[in-house]
């Protein structure tokens, strides 16, 4: 086509009316198709002079990276860049000319966080750079997929050491739990004869305070025995949820509603969120269908989200259970107004053994993640510091509940018949 307009344009002052309105028709009609395939591109695209001028912009870039508002005359391509760091970037990368790979951004658009990934390549025609082309990918999605993939593997790999943990800690730790109680027992019998022979050193049941000699020892002895039972406790625990985590679960799904199983979970937790001086909100939606899920294993996974929560209100606060039908999913979301989490840790949050915690085993998180994943849904995680964090889980719908969406703007949803 762009052969034909030149051939026309050296021909331009014979051509007939009727040969000029068709020769505009057919310009018109290319660049509208040039416009369509811009406009139905999945990644933005921003095009600029050689002189670094504001040319043209897709609807997708329009989309997720904002933009400011731009008149009719020549404007730098990074003057009308909304966010800050990426013009200054921009600006410093077009006046250098130097080729840029890629280079990520984290911004937000209309309070939802995204993962921009930019590339700038120079426009070149007849070996002269006429412009530059400014390529945005919106890398989120990805992202997210990568770090659910290495949370995947990162459960798989546990599953090797399963046995060799169960052998070579479970069973000594039984072994020595076993040998404490027994020398509590002689501990015990010993201190009661020496009482017997020694009446005299019998401390008073009433006081206690600054005692000496033998009781005080025996005393130290009882203390430091007790913190070996607690630690060995711990240390049993942490394997139970290790062996928990690597093991395949046995699901005993039923249909239910889960609105009223968050109520009943709220009032389970009433009162420990009452000490904690922490209020729980639900905000539930009773267009949601039933939903197939164990509710032992849903109860354990959400009790650990609560406790995570709470331990990040010190002097109280605010948890939200919000739930919400999104297409064919129900979405399950978990608000904290606490400290919230630092964006370097973020990703590892659901990663085995990470903790912050002085005396955390780094697995809670862990079997939340598995619990969710054997139920078939998603789990992700967005939080800032001071304001506090949001846990999304994402239960894919029966089959049967599912709904057809239209494929315009304002798409309406439409029931569709159950599939046997």
């Amino acid at each position: 086509m762009r052969q034909i307009i030149k051939k026309a344009l050296t021909k331009f002052s014979k051509l007939t009316p009727e040969q000029i309105h068709s020769l505009f028709i057919s310009m018109a009609e290319d660049l509208d198709r040039l416009e369509t395939m811009l406009d139905s591109y999945t990644d933005g695209i921003l095009v600029c002079d050689a002189e670094n001028n504001f040319v043209l912009v897709n609807k997708f870039l329009e989309r997720v990276l904002p933009l400011l508002k731009r008149g009719e005359d020549p404007v730098k391509v990074w003057n009308i860049i909304a966010d800050k760091e990426i013009a200054v970037f921009l600006k410093e990368a077009l006046l250098s000319g130097d080729k840029v790979d890629e280079r990520e951004f984290d911004i937000e658009n209309h309070g939802i966080n995204r993962l921009l990934a930019i590339r700038i390549f120079p426009l070149v025609k007849n070996f002269h750079v006429t412009g530059s082309l400014i390529q945005v990918a919106d890398i989120t999605e990805k992202r997210r997929k990568e770090a659910r993939m290495r949370q995947i593997e990162s459960l798989a790999s546990l599953t090797t050491l399963a046995a060799g943990v169960a052998h070579e800690i479970k069973n000594p730790l039984g072994s020595i739990s076993i040998h404490i109680q027994l020398l509590q027992k002689a501990f015990a019998k010993n201190e009661e004869l020496y009482y017997l022979s020694h009446p005299e050193d019998k401390p008073d049941p009433n006081f206690t305070v600054g005692e000496k000699g033998p009781t005080a020892y025996f005393n130290m002895f009882h203390r430091y025995m007790d913190v070996i039972n607690e630690e060995i406790k711990r240390l049993n625990n942490i394997v139970i949820d290790f062996l928990f985590a690597v093991r395949p679960m046995t699901l005993n799904m039923r249909e239910a509603n889960f609105n009223a199983f968050l109520q009943e979970l709220a009032e389970f937790t009433s009162y420990e969120l009452s000490d904690a001086q922490v209020d729980l909100e639900l905000e539930l939606d009773e267009s949601i269908p039933l939903l197939d899920f164990d509710e032992q294993l849903m109860k354990q996974a959400l009790l650990n989200l609560i406790q995570n929560a709470v331990a990040a209100m010190e002097g109280g606060g605010k948890i939200t259970l919000r739930t919400e039908q999104k297409y064919n999913d129900v979405v399950l979301s978990v608000i904290d107004t606490g400290s919230g989490i630092p964006e370097n840790i973020l990703a590892k949050i659901f990663e085995p053994y990470f903790t912050t915690k002085e005396r955390g085993s780094g697995l809670g998180l862990t079997l939340v993640f598995k619990i969710i994943r054997e139920h078939g849904g998603e789990m992700d995680v967005t939080s800032k510091e001071g304001e506090g964090t949001c846990f999304t889980i994402t239960f894919p719908m029966r089959q049967r509940d599912r709904y057809l969406l239209d494929s315009g703007e304002n798409s309406e949803r439409f029931a569709i018949e159950e599939v046997k």
